[in-house]
């Protein structure tokens, strides 16, 4: 479970980063002190929460929140501020919820303890298959999950690639991730989920990012290296 924190206040965002690492399992995985390098960094990386000031330089955190909502409505938005009057702003995006500062202890961890029970539902609730509907030239096809060597997001075109061919799939790229099987695929990259069975050769790449050989077929996956540590867990490296 990734979070980032936002805050231009250093002390406000070390004692928010006590709280988190001493009474929760959430892992931050990165520190910001103004927007606009938040809205970077999220169109790179996969994340689950996203603590994030208000009046921030350069892009103040509702503004924020909305094009974050727009782009994955999964993560889960908590505003953090020394104002009241934000509050309804906040929810109007369907904020997670909203700490005032000074913070309160109960209140952080009463809320971090919701944080980690409702990203655990939600694993909970996704229901992997073992078989998958695609689109060739107009006609729907059902293969077999073990087929498919990888999936890739190309604006709002999902391929499905196996040893047979390319297909097409109506769904969005996080919609077919909850679906599959977690021990057998991973979504490498953003735009990429890879069935790990058919990695035949892993390369190193730029900047400490790998890029995957896969079996039978003469094509290569990227890593990102936001998901590098846990790709490399997964492979036992």
């Amino acid at each position: 479970m990734k979070c980032i924190l936002a805050d231009d206040e250093f002390p406000s965002r070390e004692e928010l980063k006590y709280f988190i690492k001493e009474f929760s399992n959430l892992e931050i995985v990165k520190e910001f002190d103004n927007g606009i390098d938040v809205l970077k960094y999220i169109e790179s990386y996969e994340i689950d929460v996203a603590f994030l000031d208000i009046s921030m330089p350069g892009l103040d955190g509702i503004s924020l929140a909305k094009i974050v909502h727009k782009m994955n409505s999964e993560i889960k938005i908590i505003f953090i501020t020394a104002y009241k009057e934000y509050a309804v702003d906040a929810f109007e995006i369907q904020a997670f919820d909203y700490f005032l500062k000074p913070y309160s202890e109960e209140r952080i961890l009463s809320s971090l303890q919701r944080i980690e029970e409702s990203l655990k539902e939600n694993l909970k609730s996704e229901v992997t298959v073992d078989k998958i509907t695609v689109l060739d030239n107009e006609k729907m096809y059902v293969i077999n999950t073990e087929e498919i060597y990888y999936i890739e997001a190309n604006g709002k075109q999902i391929k499905v690639v196996t040893k047979n061919g390319e297909f097409l799939s109506k769904n969005k790229i996080s919609e077919i991730t909850t679906k599959l099987n977690p021990d057998g695929f991973y979504k490498c990259h953003r735009s990429y989920i890879v069935n790990l069975d058919k990695v035949k050769e892993v390369m190193p790449w730029f900047n400490g990012t790998f890029m995957l050989r896969l079996k039978d077929i003469n094509k290569e996956v990227p890593v990102s290296r936001g998901n590098i540590k846990e790709f490399r867990r997964l492979l036992s490296m």
